[in-house]
């Protein structure tokens, strides 16, 4: 056997006796987090900060990139379709449960399209409006909205997103419609409500909290047990006078079908880790929000809970009558 063919066979045997390269080098390069939404908003703002703290976990870099429209399912099915190697993710929030329950032609299953990575965080929302609305406290914005009706405009970042399914959930409580006013992303209806286009908005403290304290907008009370430390002079729905409404909106990370085991076992513990990191912990807290409990961050608990969630939202959404086609 001559010295060319020797070489090639011994090369090919150690190759095959060596564990799969992509379990050894990963990450070998940046890690792309895709958000489906538009910069500026609730969701953004978390991503962003955990990309940055899984930058230092995994020693390259995290970008998170923003695929806005149709209420996270441009950028979700964007996510759902990209090579399943580790290096493309998904941050998405409970929009992603709601889906399937509002769109008849999604492109991609919520469930069985994706690999969990982990929970991330849980976020009561806020009601906010432009500062010159009149009502002064949330029984006179109640009064306000059934006297006035369709002509009050109440924003939200696209149908299926937690923006809309807020406003929907308010709206079927107080038994009054109001006009949805749709947008690609949180950033954009915010925008609008600090200029006074709009009326209302229902969002996560995570995107409002700096404009409230700068008077740029005002709040009526957040859908929470207790109030938050980052905004304690705003009054629970509870104590506002409107009992049960309560809405906690979830956050997981989730890479496509198909990702190697391996590879979702190095982002678990980078995410488990990103979010002990006191950093992390403190911009979170200045957000009104605090990481799930570790007992969340894995594979298996995301799961059981988008199931769970899904399950919830259908009947939910069945009954008001929404769809997103």
């Amino acid at each position: 056997m001559n010295r060319p063919v020797v070489t090639l066979l011994f090369a090919l045997m150690t190759l095959a006796g060596s564990p799969p390269a992509r379990a050894q080098e990963f990450p070998s390069r940046p890690i792309t987090i895709i958000v489906p939404y538009a910069p500026g908003g609730s969701t953004d703002v978390l991503g962003r900060t955990l990309a940055e703290a899984m930058s230092k976990e995994l020693k390259t870099p995290v970008i998170l990139e923003n695929v806005g429209g149709a209420g996270g399912t441009i950028g979700t099915s964007r996510a759902a379709k990209s090579t399943a190697n580790g290096y493309t993710l998904l941050f998405h929030n409970m929009g992603h449960a709601a889906a399937p329950w509002l769109y008849r032609s999604l492109n991609y299953d919520p469930l069985n399209d994706f690999e969990p990575i982990g929970l991330v965080a849980d976020v009561p929302m806020i009601l906010v409006a432009k500062k010159n609305l009149p009502a002064r406290n949330l029984e006179e914005l109640v009064a306000h909205v059934r006297s006035q009706k369709d002509k009050v405009a109440f924003a939200h970042a696209g149908n299926g997103s937690t923006t809309h399914l807020c406003s929907v959930l308010l709206m079927s409580t107080i038994q009054v419609e109001m006009t949805l006013v749709p947008y690609r992303g949180t950033g954009p209806a915010l925008q609008d409500l600090i200029s006074g286009q709009v009326d209302l908005l229902c969002d996560q403290p995570v995107a409002t909290t700096g404009h409230l304290k700068s008077g740029l907008i005002k709040a009526y009370a957040i859908a929470n047990k207790t109030r938050i430390p980052s905004l304690p002079d705003v009054p629970t729905f509870r104590e506002a006078g409107l009992q049960g409404f309560e809405i906690e909106v979830w956050h997981g990370l989730y890479a496509p079908k198909g990702t190697p085991s391996e590879v979702i076992e190095k982002l678990t513990k980078a995410l488990q880790s990103a979010l002990r990191d006191p950093a992390l912990v403190q911009r979170f807290a200045s957000l009104g929000t605090a990481p799930v409990d570790a007992s969340r961050i894995n594979p298996q608990s995301l799961r059981t809970h988008l199931k769970s969630e899904i399950d919830r939202w259908g009947p939910i959404l069945k009954k008001a009558g929404v769809t997103a086609e």
